[in-house]
């Protein structure tokens, strides 16, 4: 009797995993036909996942270029060693578009440490609707930070021009946000881009620096680190 109630007990048990895996298929099928998963709305850019679709940016005489993948948060990520003048690291425009990230209406926070050298080492390159513009951090000599292009006028010359100190060794957390009719971009907490776009032309200055669409990052003869990159919704 005690060996009939124990296999009775063993069949019990696996008939209720059957019974319960098969609602769970049910239940995510039905979601996913009425659309009741929440879609995606956080991409982690250096998760291990996304690491084969980052590359170099072919630039003539660029420097080394290296991606880690980020297996925790703060670790992994790229590493841009001195150009002559520049390096750059681009992510795969198709996979972007596969992979339904935005263009509109969505945020970029990364963090990014000039090893060595005197000018830009966290410049971001990002889609903003069927245009690309840049965030110069650190540029025209080590200060200066701002959009290119607006208007065609790069960074040094239209309104979003600012300056800020970056020491050399220290992370400086990043955030950019791109909305309907304005940009914003925040460094290390401080607002330092603040505005419109609506009846604005934008685009990118002529050079290498197009090579890093629709998304990448560069450096300027300086040896440069860049981690935790997320995209986000809005």
């Amino acid at each position: 009797m005690k060996q009939r109630g124990t296999r009775f007990g063993g069949r019990a048990a696996w008939l209720c995993l059957f019974f319960f895996a098969v609602a769970f298929v049910s239940l995510f099928y039905t979601g996913m036909r009425s659309g009741g998963l929440a879609p995606q709305s956080t991409w982690r850019m250096n998760n291990p996942g996304f690491a084969s679709f980052w590359k170099a940016s072919d630039i003539p005489e660029s420097g080394k270029v290296s991606f880690t993948p980020a297996w925790h948060i703060n670790e992994g990520g790229i590493e841009l060693l001195p150009g002559q003048p520049m390096t750059g690291a681009t992510f795969d425009a198709k996979k972007w578009k596969t992979a339904l990230i935005p263009v509109m209406r969505y945020a970029i926070e990364y963090e990014a440490m000039r090893v060595a050298g005197n000018d830009f080492f966290g410049t971001v390159t990002f889609p903003v609707n069927d245009s690309h513009v840049s965030l110069v951090i650190g540029g025209w000599g080590g200060t200066l930070v701002g959009i290119s292009c607006i208007d065609d006028m790069d960074a040094s010359e239209n309104t979003t021009t600012g300056n800020a100190f970056f020491k050399n060794n220290e992370w400086h957390k990043v955030r950019i946000e791109v909305r309907d009719d304005d940009l914003r971009a925040w460094i290390n907490g401080k607002l330092f881009v603040n505005v419109s776009t609506k009846g604005h032309k934008l685009g990118m200055r002529l050079g290498d620096i197009e090579k890093c669409a629709p998304f990448g990052f560069a450096s300027y003869a300086t040896h440069a680190r860049i981690r935790d990159v997320i995209i986000r919704k809005l």
